[in-house]
């Protein structure tokens, strides 16, 4: 495609993205499901270029930053929570769904080898949760739901992606299923170690530079940079960007400046926002070139068709039965939980008088510890995964742009590669428009609600409460507060912060340049940033608060941080 081509193609894709995006949400669709029919519309306009990208292109240059910036706003504390559900999910129903739909397309297609026909299976098996939390969002479902659903979508392509590659081998050799699980293990082992290790350094450097366009620069290349390695290790790179996302977006609070953190925010919402809805669209356009690729080979369109309608089908019947043992399990756990958050609130009680056990070298760990369980217990309790809830994820198997890409990786010798990879298309699409479209009826007609906003506001008061608690005890009347070059500060000085602190906001006049009191009250003030800080951390630790309102809390520091005169 010439240049001019490239370009008009890149400005007009962006302005399409950026007008679904808008009118999305006022005509009640998703916007990932409005891109593709536009897609598939604009295919059809004669002059349209044929869109065939190398699918490396998405693979390894579109997935790792998509996935490193959804992970990097996952809550650490949620995904740990609900890691035994988004396991099963995105590992063990990815694993069973390629195999039930290897076992169909092997039945149907003779010349098919069954490690072929597993490997067209982990095409079609992971769902894209892109669009299921953009509904899912919009639509206010509860927190618990949104954290499984988008935890699968960061794992399962890590799983597909390497049942894949292991099949596809497979076809050129004996198979052994030990030799297998050996390699997916491997690759798992190795790629969140490359993950968590890319994720700290990264972090750590960041953390050395105080210009935010630098930081933020840096952070554009950190999935890449836990990509490559561990693809080329053997391991998944896809994977590894999960795990640096992660450990990223737990330590970046703790490390990263306010400026850094609202620089890369804004930044990375806009990448976001263009490659994921990108994508979409070009399922969209990639509709007819599918098409003649098919009818040039000789294959049957309609048998495309009909196989992978097959296919959603199989897919749906799989999750929804897998779904089914997940929440039974949840619900009978409930007592269990209600039970251990009692006993939790009884130990808290006891070692809290305990002087003893206050003076305990180790005391304030295990205290920790009892305040982290005793949350877990209370979330599980609170938060049950109830049979909507198990509907809503059973209806969320939406397929998207991974596996159209994974399709067109298969090798170019592959028998029906390309009918298989229409099949693939026809998964995505019917399961993208037929259950992405009907998904916010389902949610209506459960009449599934998210956060109750009264609890929401008095759990974040309580919070706030809570910091302004510690701000006060370890700064303002501790009796031992002393500067960091160890002096005292002036009592006029004290007043000052005190009477500011109490009305939330910032002394109106500030002293001039030469007044020594202007530097000791910046310091005081960045102590009790400090203090406020440290509390949010320990709370965001042991989970004490909804992940909400521990990230309502934070906006309201770092937008009082960025308001202070001399930050």
């Amino acid at each position: 495609m010439p240049v001019e081509e490239l370009e008009l193609v890149a400005v007009v894709a962006v302005l399409l993205i950026v007008a679904a995006s808008y009118f999305a949400g006022k005509l009640g669709v998703a916007t990932p499901i409005l891109l593709v029919l536009l897609g598939v519309g604009l295919s059809l306009l004669p002059g349209v270029p044929d869109i065939a990208p190398d699918p490396e292109l998405i693979l390894a240059g579109v997935l790792p930053p998509l996935l490193y910036s959804a992970a990097v706003n996952m809550p650490v504390v949620d995904f740990r929570r609900d890691l035994r559900t988004i396991g099963a999910l995105s590992v063990v129903l990815v694993l069973v769904s390629a195999f039930v739909t290897g076992a169909l397309l092997w039945w149907i297609f003779p010349d098919l080898s069954f490690a072929a026909a597993v490997a067209v299976g982990a095409v079609i098996s992971p769902p894209d949760a892109v669009a299921a939390t953009s509904i899912g969002k919009r639509l206010g479902l509860p927190p618990r739901l949104l954290t499984i659903l988008e935890g699968e979508g960061l794992v399962n392509d890590a799983t597909a992606l390497v049942l894949l590659r292991t099949a596809v081998a497979a076809t050129a050799g004996a198979f052994s299923f030990w030799d297998a699980a050996a390699d997916f293990g491997y690759a798992v082992v190795v790629a969140i170690v490359v993950g968590a290790v890319v994720g700290t350094i990264a972090v750590a450097v960041r953390s050395r530079i105080d210009q935010p366009v630098l930081t933020t620069a840096i952070s554009f290349v950190v999935p890449f940079l836990a990509f490559l390695p561990a693809e080329a290790a053997g391991a998944s790179g896809v994977l590894a960007v999960v795990a640096a996302g992660l450990v990223t977006g737990a330590s970046a609070v703790r490390r990263l400046s306010v400026q850094d953190r609202t620089s890369e925010r804004t930044n990375w919402l806009t990448v976001q926002l263009l490659l994921e809805n990108g994508v979409f669209l070009l399922m969209g356009l990639q509709l007819w070139t599918l098409v003649e690729d098919v009818r040039i080979s000789g294959l049957s369109i309609a048998d495309a068709l009909w196989i992978g309608v097959l296919m959603v089908l199989a897919l749906g019947v799989v999750r929804a039965a897998f779904v089914v043992p997940v929440v039974l399990t949840a619900r009978t756990r409930r007592s269990s939980h209600e039970d251990r958050a009692r006993r939790f609130a009884e130990m808290l009680e006891q070692v809290s008088v305990d002087e003893q056990f206050q003076q305990h070298p180790r005391g304030a760990r295990i205290e920790r510890w009892l305040q982290r369980h005793h949350a877990d217990a209370r979330f599980y309790a609170s938060n049950g995964l109830g049979w909507r809830g198990g509907a809503v994820i059973a209806w969320s198997g939406m397929r998207g742009v991974v596996t159209l890409a994974a399709a067109q990786s298969l090798p170019l010798d592959f028998p029906y590669r390309s009918e298989l990879i229409l099949i693939a298309f026809v998964v995505a699409l019917v399961t993208l428009v037929g259950q992405g479209g009907t998904l916010p009826l389902l949610i209506r007609l459960l009449g599934i609600r998210g956060t109750d906003e009264q609890k929401a506001r008095r759990e974040l008061t309580l919070l706030l409460t809570e910091l302004d608690e510690a701000a006060i005890g370890q700064v303002l009347e501790n009796p031992g507060l002393r500067r960091r070059d160890g002096s005292r500060f002036e009592d006029a000085v004290l007043r000052t912060a005190r009477e500011a602190h109490a009305r939330m906001s910032v002394p109106q006049k500030r002293a001039r340049a030469e007044d020594p009191a202007r530097a000791q009250y910046t310091e005081l003030m960045s102590m009790i940033h400090e203090a406020k800080q440290d509390a949010l951390g320990e709370a965001r630790s042991t989970g004490s608060y909804d992940s909400t309102a521990i990230a309502r809390a934070q906006e309201q520091l770092d937008l009082a941080q960025l308001r202070r005169p001399d930050s």
